[in-house]
């Protein structure tokens, strides 16, 4: 015999916790066949199949305007989520969101490949842990010395090179970068005076917004 999950806590682990998106998933699912009208437990057996109406119908974001929007243009029907990190979009985590619009506008601009001089080797790390595979990165100890002739490589090879200021970054690998800048690979590389993984990958997203 099939055990069975009470209903509006399973919900909330998807979720599904306030209310009005609550009632929405219920009658969803109601309409699917999988429930009624005042019942209170649903078989295990019927879990996946829930979860796939309710994947297919709606389209869980926090409450930042950037997933609410991204969430209305998604073909389903867009409800606010609780706790944040169910958010389809980003997690609940500003810096993931920032990863996904980069990587969405790197698609568009055809960019594949960024070098970031500066951060702590901890942010450099997580940084990297974020983007994955989706870009290449080139995440450079800006307290090493890289040498004019690496620095020009690096900004040769990418499509976008950033300067991250307000980090661990000496002075003179910040002017490697900056006095090989020149030419056509001045239009490639950007100063980022802000310390935070958001604000980089902000600036970044407006760099090839530009273009």
């Amino acid at each position: 015999m099939s055990a069975d999950v009470e209903l509006e806590a399973w919900l909330s682990g998807l979720g599904y916790s306030l209310a009005p998106s609550r009632a929405a998933a219920r009658t969803a699912l109601t309409e699917a066949g999988l429930t009624r009208d005042g019942k209170q437990r649903m078989s295990e057996a019927k879990l996946p199949r829930a979860e796939e109406v309710l994947a297919a119908a709606f389209f869980l974001h926090c409450p930042s305007p950037e997933c609410q929007a991204f969430a209305r243009s998604s073909g389903r029907t867009p409800l606010p989520c609780e706790p944040r990190s169910a958010c389809e979009r980003c997690g609940g985590s500003d810096n993931a969101r920032a990863v996904r619009d980069l990587v969405a506008i790197c698609q568009k601009r055809g960019a594949t490949r960024l070098v970031i001089v500066g951060g702590a080797p901890a942010t450099r790390q997580a940084l990297e842990e974020l983007v994955g595979t989706t870009l290449q990165l080139r995440l450079i100890d800006g307290t090493r010395d890289r040498g004019v002739d690496q620095a020009r490589a690096d900004l040769a090879w990418a499509d976008l090179t950033m300067l991250w200021g307000a980090t661990e970054l000496h002075h003179k690998v910040s002017n490697q970068y900056q006095d090989s800048a020149q030419g056509p690979l001045k239009k490639r590389f950007v100063h980022v005076p802000k310390r935070g993984i958001a604000q980089l990958l902000a600036a970044a997203i407006d760099h090839f917004k530009r273009q």
